[in-house]
């Protein structure tokens, strides 16, 4: 039995590098996957792996008094979701050119998943999606606003869109919870009084409510691509790139140059070879269609020990 675990945590980190390379040699012994962030203001992270060594990757954090604060959400899996391990500094643990938020001093308030589920239909509420656009066109909550974003560093640009919601109470949500924490932020900042956000996202809301009138499917950065979290009322939102019939079947286009991600149904998708167009398909350099319409990269010797300090130091 595997499991993913999906989590962050703003908190101050004295020493990211520092952390990252602890992060690091945990995940190599315990035999984790996925992806890691550690920033000044926190951490942030997706990985994989059997349930004994995510519990002790669990309880590793948590002991740490910076982290006690941190929840994870944990899906059984049936094996990895990741290829590859990759830790990282960076400068913030989700990019959103707001760097200058301190979410762990002054945030949007957050309501369960139950709170969430009794608050989002209130005429005196609006629900608003802070993910891209990729995200929510595959699912999202019903009536949910969204904002046009193409990366979530787009979200201070399309701020004044809500403005005709400034006496209503916000509702914000994504994927795990921490885009929320800097928007909900954000839009205190700019004089939004009654803002609030959806504690632990969309998974939470999927494991702990039952998904209810979460529409289509969740997407996640990971090789799972997307996952369902309505177990009461479940439907299809996102149609064929092609036919624009109903389709949660997500690709990359197999012309590098485009590689659009969108939905394309399995006829389309092979009488374009993997392509979003005619154009496409013609084009000299497209991938070989395989089916997926995943393309990964190829490991150019990659070892998961890449990056971390010792195993650089050892190298040269």
């Amino acid at each position: 039995m595997y499991q993913v675990l999906l989590y962050y945590c703003y908190t101050p980190i004295d020493n990211p590098a520092q952390l990252r390379d602890e992060q690091h040699r945990l995940c190599l012994e315990l035999g984790l996957l996925g992806r890691v962030i550690v920033a000044a203001e926190g951490l942030n992270g997706t990985v994989s792996g059997p349930r004994e060594s995510c519990a002790a990757y669990m309880a590793h954090v948590k002991a740490d008094p910076r982290f006690a604060a941190l929840e994870f959400k944990v899906e059984a899996v049936p094996a990895h979701t990741f290829q590859k391990l990759h830790v990282r500094v960076k400068a913030e643990i989700v990019h959103s050119s707001l760097s200058h938020l301190r979410p762990y001093e002054h945030t949007g308030q957050h309501l369960t998943p139950a709170e969430f589920k009794e608050w989002k239909d209130r005429d005196d509420v609006v629900v608003v999606d802070v993910r891209s656009d990729y995200e929510y066109n595959l699912g999202r909550f019903k009536n949910a606003v969204t904002l046009d974003l193409e990366n979530f560093r787009d979200f201070p640009a399309r701020v004044e869109q809500l403005r005709e919601f400034k006496d209503k109470k916000i509702l914000t949500y994504c994927t795990g919870g921490v885009k929320c924490e800097k928007a909900s932020a954000y839009l205190l900042e700019q004089g939004f009084e009654n803002v609030y956000q959806l504690h632990g996202g969309i998974i939470s809301y999927g494991i702990e409510a039952g998904g209810e009138d979460f529409e289509g499917q969740c997407y996640v950065f990971d090789n799972r691509v997307a996952v369902d979290v309505n177990q009461v009322n479940p439907t299809v939102i996102s149609r064929c790139h092609g036919c624009q019939q109903p389709s949660e079947r997500l690709v990359n286009c197999a012309n590098p140059h485009c590689n659009a991600h969108l939905p394309l149904c399995a006829s389309c998708a092979a009488a374009l070879q993997g392509a979003c167009s005619p154009s496409c398909a013609a084009h000299p350099d497209k991938r070989p269609y395989d089916g997926t319409g995943t393309y990964p990269k190829p490991s150019n010797h990659y070892h998961p020990a890449q990056g971390l300090a010792s195993y650089a130091g050892a190298k040269a």
